[in-house]
């Protein structure tokens, strides 16, 4: 096994134990990000462990996410809802309103330019 390919293996652990976050795993090995993002660029075997370890991450913040709507924590059920409710109308909306706080009827008109 060469230099680099030892590198990225190191990169790998390190990524496992720093849940996939790249300052931190690259300084742990030694390895500028330049290097890294150009790895995940041209190695498609790196770059899918890279993923698996980023998903994995990814599961463990939404069971810490669940663990806080398990305990009660409103703020963390809300956002839960916000984000993979909006199907079922968990949705904020947003209403562009006047001076008066009223909503406002403005129309736009398309103006095709005939100039050529």
């Amino acid at each position: 096994m060469n230099k680099t390919e030892q590198h990225k293996k190191a990169i790998i652990e390190a990524l496992e134990k720093h849940l996939g976050i790249v300052t931190t795993a690259c300084r742990t090995v030694g390895v500028g990000r330049t290097t890294f993002y150009g790895w995940l660029n041209d190695d498609e075997e790196f770059a899918k462990q890279v993923e698996d370890i980023q998903n994995i991450a990814l599961d463990f913040a939404e069971s810490q996410l669940h663990k806080q709507i398990g305990d009660g924590n409103t703020s963390a059920t809300i956002f839960y809802l916000k984000t993979k409710g909006k199907g079922r109308g968990f949705v904020e909306r947003q209403e562009i309103t006047g001076a008066n706080g009223m909503p406002t009827n403005f129309q736009i008109e398309i103006i095709e330019n005939t100039e050529d």
